[in-house]
């Protein structure tokens, strides 16, 4: 018989095995999803990584009846990691114990959830390697295995391994990406025959157990089970065509004909324990009670071989119990189900209650349906929301047809959406008749089938997803002034993401939407929408209070709500020209994220602070925020390279036709803010070679048709365009826009570059002042790219006055600025004026990189920034034995001892010319503070 310790012809998966467990040992963690059908071997090979010496063994088990109580494979976890619970730090702490039911609180991130099972893993294998074995992951509930995910692609330097094993179906391998995987396919035919004649009672003629090993595929399972039963004589003649039989039905056959061979008191009990699934033997035992069964027709059935009891009720195989179940007949099943939930309530088993209450029902049962709800309440107090998803669709099945079922409905599907499962969404959000439905249904409806828009990248969806918000808000209004605003919200942000593409409603009709909704309710909701109605409608001067009112609105939520605000941050601190407090918003926003283990609106985030530093910060910040996307994708599992942010691209040097390429796709669904920050870009890169005509052309689309806080952005561009192509009136006209905004908006940013954009529009007589003036106002801001551009353009125009000394100090300091931001875009032309003046400049940047990884770089950088190794583990999602490992290889690499000579060593630009002020960041942004 084929043993666990030495699985038959399974060399090469053990050996794979045993370098993953041997890692683990040497503190490489690292973890492995182990795909197959049933009897493939799956267990066969944990089993046998919980036999590795040295490695002390975690083991969970995926159990039916609790896929849809969220947490609950966590809630065990944590029960055998207790002792480590002090070592996390308290938000870590506190989501761990909230998600395993131990304290109240808000709901927490599965994410974040993650990051604290990470830190208890750790703990627990820095004091003896660890190995987490987690069996039938497909029957783990969503939340756990979300969370067991996220530790499983986190693992680096711990001496902790994960290895997983399931069925490859239910989506389980997507939902888990980036987690390496193995999958089992059936033996050769040699160690198939092998294990065939070693299982039999008699050996097999060789041909026959080609044939029988053809016939099962080489499923362990089945040539084990098969080789006693009277089924193998017929096998070989089934297996002559060469191709596989549904192993599964026959062993199913099989398994039926064991069972019924009993007494039919053991067949209920193994009915009643195949009906539960969890394994607990209490509940099973009161259950048996509950239909005349006593305690002995359990031990008849261990006896039998077809269960075993202890510690928990564990049938034989996985198959065993699904043929045990799916041949009963539909009253007897409902029966079980029935006891089991009398028995569930009895002990206190609330969600199991539910559960098993839901399947002892045939139709719709108003009681148990309010049941399943209050559990959907309870998984979402947990953080749950898949679960949720799940048991609500349960409870609204159940639920006779009219409202109620309606908005249980569309909670499921919101619910479902939340967590990714969009095709869960599609379907149920499908079957509302939306011309049926309350008011408030329809416009909860509306929102979810937007959503699903955005989240597929319908085009037509994305386009037309601000009227469709707009409709969600007609449908609330008068029935929920709240659900209202947040609609009108969400309209401002589709139009930001779709900008010219959008349709189905003009910008006016918008703005007057958002104004209208202000007066519903008194709060900051309504000075925000006030103040993103007024900078749709209001000539610019009169929109700057309101639209300063609706930041300080935003500044004043609690950070759970603020955390969603990064689109009205971004746009109200733009329109503002406020780089500073634009920054310090999103900065905050994204740790309240980061906080919260809201990875998916962290990504949105870091996405728009990304863009934002390309106009009115610096490239380098940029693409700092954009390593920490991919970052994060990476922790989530996702492609990182799935949705590339085209601006950056772009500035990075990315070849024209890739970022073309990208931009059309972007336009082609409906992202037309994706494809206009990418046009933009591409004018930026135009303006650094020198391609004056080029950039205008380019730009003067965009200028003609405004969008609302991103076209003034693009202002100080198209007048140095204008100048240098030779349409001075061009150029002056929006400079003298320019200047009017910085007039009324009092933005040191604002007034730097359009002082810029005046030097480069008016005349000789007037260019020294202005340029003056635009150096200074720019010094003391964030904005340092805009800095280096006006020392730029300075130099240019005293070198064309002759005044070469004067003009090669200018250059100088534009070179070290462009260098010290990152924007190496500009460098070459720089460096040209300053040899037309007979002065030299490197054309090289300092080697920031310095050879370290992304990873690496990143934590350098935050440590430099005074981040301690827990609050930089906390920032990226790894453990703090990662990050000091990191920093250890940073420090080696780097030559420093200490990290004041870090960030001495990565903050060291250029020098500038003698004299000169150096360039800095006059208001820092770290990228994860």
């Amino acid at each position: 018989m084929e043993t666990a310790a030495a699985p038959l012809g399974r060399d090469e998966e053990l050996r794979r095995l045993a370098t993953l467990l041997g890692g683990a040992r040497n503190g490489r963690g690292g973890s492995l999803l182990v795909l197959g059908e049933p009897g493939i071997g799956k267990t066969c090979l944990l089993t046998a990584a919980t036999r590795t010496p040295g490695l002390a063994t975690i083991r969970l088990d995926g159990y039916e009846s609790e896929s849809t109580i969220p947490f609950a494979a966590v809630q065990r976890l944590v029960s055998l990691l207790r002792e480590h619970c002090g070592s996390l730090p308290e938000r870590q702490r506190q989501a761990v114990r909230v998600a395993s039911g131990q304290a109240d609180g808000p709901a927490p991130d599965r994410f974040l959830v993650g990051l604290g099972v990470l830190g208890l893993l750790a703990a627990a294998g820095a004091e003896r390697p660890v190995v987490c074995v987690v069996d039938d992951a497909h029957l783990i509930d969503a939340e756990s295995l979300d969370a067991l995910a996220f530790v499983a692609r986190r693992l680096e330097v711990e001496n902790v391994a994960v290895v997983f094993a399931a069925r490859d179906d239910g989506g389980i391998a997507d939902r888990m990406g980036g987690v390496p995987r193995l999958a089992l396919t059936g033996l050769s035919p040699e160690a198939a025959a092998q294990l065939l004649n070693r299982s039999a009672e008699r050996p097999l003629a060789p041909s026959a157990a080609a044939a029988i090993a053809r016939a099962t595929g080489g499923n362990p399972l089945a040539l084990i089970d098969l080789a006693g039963d009277a089924l193998v004589h017929e096998l070989p003649d089934l297996g002559l065509g060469g191709a596989p039989v549904p192993v599964g039905r026959h062993l199913e056959e099989h398994y039926v004909r064991q069972v019924r061979r009993a007494d039919p008191r053991v067949q209920t009990w193994v009915l009643l324990a195949a009906a539960d699934s969890t394994g607990n033997i209490d509940l099973v035992t009161a259950a048996a009670a509950d239909v005349g069964l006593g305690p002995d027709d359990g031990d008849r059935a261990e006896v039998a071989g077809l269960v075993e009891l202890q510690p928990v009720v564990r049938f034989r195989h996985p198959l065993v119990r699904s043929a045990v179940y799916n041949a009963a007949p539909g009253a007897e099943l409902r029966r079980m189900h029935g006891a089991l939930a009398r028995a569930a309530a009895g002990i206190g088993m609330v969600e199991t209650e539910a559960w098993h209450a839901a399947r002892a029902v045939l139709g719709t049962d108003p009681a148990v349906a309010d049941r399943l709800a209050h559990t959907a309440d309870l998984a979402a107090r947990r953080g749950g929301l898949a679960s949720r998803a799940t048991i609500l669709t349960r409870a609204a099945e159940l639920t006779a047809p009219g409202p109620v079922r309606d908005a249980r409905q569309v909670g499921a599907a919101e619910a479902a959406l939340a967590v990714g499962a969009a095709h869960v969404a599609q379907r149920l959000v499908s079957e509302i008749d939306l011309a049926a439905v309350d008011p408030v249904t329809r416009g909860r409806a509306l929102t979810v089938r937007t959503g699903l828009s955005l989240f597929s990248a319908d085009a037509e969806g994305v386009r037309g997803a601000t009227a469709a918000h707009l409709r969600a808000a007609d449908a609330f209004h008068g029935q929920d002034a709240e659900q209202e605003q947040v609609a009108l919200l969400h309209a401002f942000e589709s139009c930001c993401t779709a900008e010219r593409l959008m349709s189905g409603v003009t910008l006016e009709e918008l703005g007057r939407r958002l104004t209208a909704g202000a007066d519903l309710a008194d709060g900051p909701t309504s000075d925000i929408l006030r103040g993103l109605g007024a900078i749709v409608l209001d000539p610019y001067p009169w929109a700057v209070a309101p639209a300063r009112a609706a930041l300080a609105a935003i500044l004043a939520l609690p950070d759970d709500r603020m955390m969603h605000m990064g689109t009205a941050i971004a746009s109200l601190g733009t329109f503002l020209w406020d780089d500073a407090g634009r920054a310090a918003a999103l900065d905050r926003a994204a740790q309240a994220a980061r906080d919260s283990g809201a990875l998916q609106v962290l990504d949105t985030l870091l996405w728009v602070m990304a863009l934002s530093e390309l106009w009115g910060g610096t490239p380098r910040r940029a693409g700092a925020y954009d390593e920490l996307v991919r970052e994060v994708r990476r922790a989530m599992g996702w492609d990182t390279e799935n949705v590339p942010n085209v601006a950056v691209l772009a500035w990075g040097g990315a070849p024209r036709d890739v970022v073309r390429a990208i931009a059309d796709g972007a336009a082609a669904t409906g992202f037309g803010g994706v494809e206009a920050s990418a046009v933009a870009s591409l004018a930026v890169r135009d303006l650094a070679e020198g391609a004056y005509q080029d950039a205008y052309e380019r730009l003067s689309p965009l200028i003609a048709d405004p969008f609302l806080q991103v076209t003034p952005d693009q202002y100080p561009d198209y007048v140095e365009a204008a100048a240098r192509s030779g349409h001075p009136e061009e150029a002056a006209r929006v400079a003298g826009l320019l200047a009017s905004m910085a007039d009324a908006n009092g933005s040191p940013w604002c007034r730097g570059v359009a002082e810029r954009a005046l030097a480069l529009a008016g005349t000789d007589e007037d260019a020294e002042r202005h340029h003056v003036a635009s150096v200074e106002a720019l010094h003391g801001t964030g904005a340092e790219m805009d800095l280096a551009r006006a020392h730029l353009v300075y130099g240019e125009w005293l070198r064309r006055a002759r005044r070469r000394r004067d003009a090669a100090e200018q250059l100088r300091l534009a070179l070290a600025h462009f260098h010290h931001s990152g924007a190496e875009l500009f460098v070459d032309r720089t460096v040209a004026e300053l040899a037309a003046v007979g002065a030299s400049g490197d054309t090289d940047a300092p080697p920031r990189r310095f050879g370290l990884t992304a990873q690496e770089h990143t934590v350098a950088r935050l440590a430099s920034a005074g981040h301690t190794n827990p609050e930089i583990a906390a920032n990226l999602f790894i453990s703090p034995s990662t990050v000091d490992y990191h920093l250890r290889k940073v420090f080696q690499k780097l030559g420093v001892t200490s990290r004041r000579q870090l960030a001495d060593r990565l903050a060291a630009p250029p020098s500038p010319a003698p004299g000169a002020t150096p360039p800095s960041d006059q208001n820092p942004r770290p990228a994860t503070s």
